[in-house]
């Protein structure tokens, strides 16, 4: 059982989603804590611990503990890392509070990835990880491009199809119009879809997530003081983390089985469930083609089926599964990892609105499936009601 059940999620908070936010990471920090303490009936002098991950584009908790006026910081996690470890960065706060190392964590991501640090850009030197020096002599550096190869090796094997990636940007965008929060909301069609332009072959404009500026905060505390507070308590059921080959510079030779299909087996005996028992599901969202690898990985169809699962109206916000209920990071808005738990824990608050799923108890919500670094994490998240 672990830490099952120990530590619960108890407060939410954003900044404004743009592409130009007009201020520092520390502000939108700043401001993204706030606003979750304030969800959670907390303030900052209940807070002792707070927990990051950035790879050089945002601002650590020890300059943001001050900046809140912060008594006094007992633990802290400032993770180096992108999307992969999104969702290890809660884990280990849930961790934390379940070991009595601390009380009260504040989980944030704070990112001007429009304006000012845009994800594989130009003009500065490369990231500190070995296997770039294997990818930046052939300007191997976009993300667009590193996740093009892998979709392509998908369609090759499986026979996926352009419509079904497509289908994950309509379905998603179709979420988001009910989100008022997301940077996109007009629904498309399948046909805008397909006439959205080339970034990365087999990769469109639509297929890809949004750069985005702004900030997002969850107050990590235990399950016991959880229920003292404002709202229904979400409790951390599973947490895991993990992996092993980079698929740059490592062993692996399936392209279409990623670093989600090692560390779901753990993740789900943790939480004592199965696939069967999630009702809804935020996968991280990159690209549309992370969504279909990622529904078989973690089990809810057969590899190469995940295709025609999404085709099947499955994963629409009225299908058996709904998946990326805010509008994901194709629509609401991408702040590397955390707004999917954020959502995660509307929906099983009940307070979702619109977009809310009916009787949702069970969340799974994912990070990058370790397509980039060589792991990839992930949360089961279950209602206290």
């Amino acid at each position: 059982m672990g830490f099952r059940d120990r530590a619960a999620l108890v407060g939410v908070g954003y900044t404004e989603f743009s592409k130009d936010s007009g201020v520092s990471t520390l502000t939108l920090a700043v401001d993204a804590i706030l606003a979750a303490l304030d969800d959670a009936g907390l303030g900052v002098d209940d807070v002792d611990a707070l927990a990051t991950h950035r790879v050089g584009d945002s601002t650590p908790p020890w300059v943001v503990a001050p900046a809140l006026g912060v008594p006094e910081v007992s633990w802290y996690l400032d993770q180096f890392g992108g999307g992969s470890v999104s969702h290890s960065v809660i884990g280990q706060a849930a961790m934390a509070v379940a070991s009595g190392v601390a009380e009260t964590v504040v989980c944030y991501r704070a990112i001007n990835a429009r304006s000012e640090f845009r994800m594989g850009g130009t003009g500065r030197g490369p990231a500190p990880i070995f296997d770039v020096q294997y990818q930046a002599p052939y300007g191997y550096f976009a993300p667009p491009q590193q996740f093009a190869m892998f979709a392509r090796a998908h369609m090759n094997e499986y026979g996926t199809t352009h419509e079904q990636f497509g289908a994950v940007a309509v379905q998603q965008r179709a979420n988001a119009v009910k989100n008022a929060r997301a940077l996109k909301r007009d629904p498309i069609t399948l046909d805008d879809y397909l006439a959205s332009r080339w970034i990365a072959e087999p990769l469109r404009l639509l297929d890809c997530c949004l750069e985005t500026d702004g900030a997002c905060a969850v107050v990590v505390t235990s399950r016991e003081r959880a229920r003292d507070l404002r709202h229904t308590p979400v409790l951390v059921s599973g947490a895991a983390w993990g992996g092993g080959d980079s698929f740059f510079s490592g062993t692996g030779t399936d392209f279409t089985v990623t670093e989600a299909a090692r560390i779901a087996p753990r993740l789900y005996a943790m939480a004592g469930v199965g696939p069967e028992d999630v009702d809804v599901a935020e996968i991280y969202d990159c690209f549309t083609y992370s969504v279909v690898v990622q529904l078989e990985d973690y089990g809810f169809c057969g590899k190469g089926e995940g295709g025609p699962y999404v085709e099947s109206g499955a994963t629409a916000l009225d299908g058996s599964l709904p998946v990326n209920t805010h509008g994901g990071f194709l629509s609401e808005g991408y702040v590397h990892g955390i707004n999917h738990v954020a959502e995660a824990v509307a929906q099983l608050r009940g307070t979702a609105g619109d977009r809310q799923v009916p009787g949702a108890e069970v969340a799974l919500s994912t990070a990058q499936p370790g397509y980039v670094l060589a792991g990839t994490s992930a949360l089961i998240l279950r209602s206290d009601a």
